[in-house]
């Protein structure tokens, strides 16, 4: 069987189901392939699930800071019951540098974000646990998101404006000849004029099934869900990047993360104690009661790091903003690389906006307005998220229950 169609994605998690969502929402014809049985399977579904504000890359990446305090609100608007508005709090404990503290308030301020300092005795009105180590803080608007809600409902409105999802649909080979692109599944061929590669950390093997390079270099990291309630706000160490800095409340739960290292495989990787041991370690630092939590649950993530110029730096130094990346040598095939879950519509944005230009289709992007189905409903949210097999990882413990 071969299908045709304008725009083929690959494949299901946040970003793809962005990109889908929007150039169907343009008109063009589109067709999403996930290979697994469910969307969401990947970095998406397997991320601690923080609507970022942007404070976190305020100084080193004022840019990337910025889209996520912009999208930040956004997602807020159009998916309202995806996200959980717990604020968020960046902590110094004593040992911390309080240049680094300062530089970082300056630069939440730069962007325009408005952040509150407290006083000591405010933080610990907040999070009565905190350390007796605090020394400083300050308020950002961070948030919670649930990934599996927000994939499901992106992916309904894509259906909506007509784009078609596959799943258990994965990609085996591309072929680029006569200005068209044939893709070959574990189950069928589909010609398209062009191709988006949003595979994530996997988006290099994808690349090379087309002939086209890649330069990728995912690192993994592990998040820590613990029984305990109450933690309040999204705590973040201010410090710089480093294991175990951020506590993410999340029900009757909390998500400790993370690590990273960098893996060569992100099908096959390696899954460390010492990372759970260390999480849970640095994480106490802040709130000392979390050392004594029960662990109900570990689990891995991927971060898709784009590393064009193969430098060999280490993971934490390369830029987590996005590219999206057109391939000279597989002409129609596009690939959206890197980026954070926050700032996913925007990625998909950016995408569709390069193939649009491409297929000559003139047609404004109207995701930042248009609701998301089910918006305001986690009900309703959590039927769709179990009807597109989204439910993974980051949030198994809130959705559905």
């Amino acid at each position: 069987m071969t299908d045709r169609t304008e725009a083929v994605v690959i494949v299901g998690g946040v970003t793809g189901v962005g990109v889908a969502r929007d150039l169907a929402m343009r008109g063009v014809d589109t067709t999403l392939l996930e290979r697994g049985s469910g969307l969401n399977a990947g970095t998406s579904g397997r991320s601690h699930g923080v609507l970022h504000s942007g404070a976190r890359y305020a100084e080193a990446d004022p840019e990337g800071a910025a889209d996520c305090l912009r999208e930040n609100g956004i997602i807020r608007e159009i998916a309202a019951g995806c996200v959980a508005d717990s604020g968020g709090l960046f902590l110094r404990l004593a040992g911390d540098d309080p240049e680094y503290f300062e530089r970082k308030l300056d630069a939440c301020r730069d962007l325009g974000m408005e952040p509150e300092l407290l006083a000591t005795d405010e933080v610990r009105e907040r999070v009565p646990e905190v350390s007796d180590r605090l020394e400083a803080g300050f308020a950002i608007p961070d948030g919670v998101v649930y990934p599996s809600r927000l994939v499901a409902a992106t992916a309904a409105s894509a259906r909506e404006h007509g784009a078609t999802i596959y799943t258990d649909a994965g990609v085996t080979d591309i072929e680029v000849a006569a200005g068209r692109i044939t893709i070959h599944t574990d189950g069928a061929e589909i010609v398209a004029d062009t191709v988006v590669n949003a595979a994530g950390p996997w988006a290099g093997e994808v690349a090379s099934l087309a002939g086209a390079r890649l330069g990728m270099r995912p690192t993994r990291g592990v998040m820590v869900a613990v029984e305990r309630s109450g933690i309040g706000p999204v705590l973040n160490r201010c410090r710089e990047p480093a294991d175990g800095d951020i506590v993410v409340p999340h029900g009757e739960q909390a998500v400790l993360g993370t690590t990273s290292v960098a893996v060569d495989d992100p099908d096959d990787f390696e899954r460390e104690d010492w990372e759970v041991e260390r999480t849970l370690a640095e994480c106490a630092e802040m709130v000392p009661s979390l050392a004594d939590a029960t662990v109900q649950r570990t689990y891995w993530g991927l971060r898709p790091l784009y590393e064009p110029d193969e430098v060999g730096r280490e993971g934490r130094g390369i830029s987590r903003d996005f590219a999206v990346v057109a391939h000279d040598t597989a002409p129609g095939l596009v690939s959206v690389v890197g980026g954070k879950l926050t700032t996913h519509r925007r990625m998909a944005e950016a995408v569709a906006d390069r193939v649009c230009e491409d297929l000559g289709v003139d047609e404004p992007c109207r995701t930042a307005v248009e609701p998301l189905p089910g918006a305001g409903g986690p009900e309703r949210l959590d039927e769709l998220a179990r009807e597109f097999g989204a439910v993974g990882p980051a949030d198994s413990d809130v959705v559905g229950e």
